[in-house]
């Protein structure tokens, strides 16, 4: 994928009112893959942590403690893929429970008691950090550098603005063989973009299956809401990427089964940098 292939795509396949409202929802994102050659390395998967003094591995009670995911130096990343909100400095270090130190506990969106199972912190520029021992039971994943590239992201076609910028307004998406003349070459060619997920800060979610937001806005709302309803379409649209992290060979993380984890986070949150206010859902 590439900056003008979404845009490209809307012109190609979509009327010109239906085109300009599609492209209007299209984010700028940062795209992270393993940094070769002399490409600066802004984040990592694996390797050790650098924790402050006084700041614990994060754990799960009664579980265990949480594998140590990726950092991502907020400075490092180029300002132009990133939301206002996101933080302009310090390091942001992902948790998550991976069922080492108990192979019958996993996190999941849609259960409040396991949200402790996956933790963001942030440390603001210039704490000392040192690097953190791995509790014992856990086995540290290989580490891997990773850079940065710019990129435009497109929103899941079942999330209510889509629907909304194709279909005139947020009804429920058509059955295949009922979706309309005009609309079905460009949703068959979107389908065939949307073949990679990979590492990404920001922008729209690259779901493995189905819209990331609404899990996270159904536990939100206590899981009250059926497909469809208003209230978790509004909820939904709440909820911003704020990094997801592929399964990777390289680093020896498979999430579920060649998964990928998705940390979401509602955008005034991000702002204060309430990181503790992220959320993570795993799809499979």
């Amino acid at each position: 994928m590439t900056d003008e292939q979404y845009g490209r795509l809307a012109v190609e396949h979509l009327p010109g009112d239906v085109a300009r409202r599609w492209t209007g929802l299209l984010r700028p994102c940062v795209r992270l893959r393993r940094a070769e050659g002399d490409a600066p390395a802004v984040a990592r998967l694996g390797g050790v942590p650098g924790l402050p003094a006084g700041v614990a591995w994060p754990e799960w009670p009664g579980h265990g403690p949480l594998s140590f995911v990726a950092s991502v130096r907020c400075a490092a990343l180029p300002r132009e893929g990133l939301a206002e909100e996101f933080p302009r400095e310090g390091t942001l270090l992902f948790f998550c429970f991976d069922g080492q130190a108990d192979e019958d506990a996993f996190v999941s969106a849609g259960d409040p008691e396991s949200w402790a199972g996956a933790q963001v912190l942030y440390l603001p520029e210039g704490a000392s950090a040192l690097p953190a021992r791995t509790p014992p039971g856990l086995e540290a994943f290989p580490r891997v550098d990773l850079a940065a590239a710019v990129g435009r992201s497109a929103p899941d076609l079942w999330l209510p603005q889509a629907r909304r910028a194709l279909l005139g307004d947020t009804r429920p998406w058509p059955h295949r063989r009922d979706t309309p003349a005009e609309l079905r070459s460009f949703v068959r060619a979107f389908g065939r973009l949307r073949t990679r997920i990979g590492h990404q800060i920001g922008g729209h979610a690259v779901p493995v299956q189905g819209p990331v937001e609404y899990e996270i806005a159904a536990a939100a709302l206590d899981g009250m809401h059926e497909w469809g309803d208003r209230t978790l379409d509004q909820e939904a649209r709440r909820w911003v990427l704020l990094a997801q992290f592929d399964s990777d060979r390289a680093a020896k993380t498979s999430w579920g089964d060649e998964g990928t984890l998705y940390w979401l986070i509602r955008p005034e949150d991000l702002a204060a940098q309430r990181l503790d206010r992220a959320r993570l859902t795993v799809q499979v």
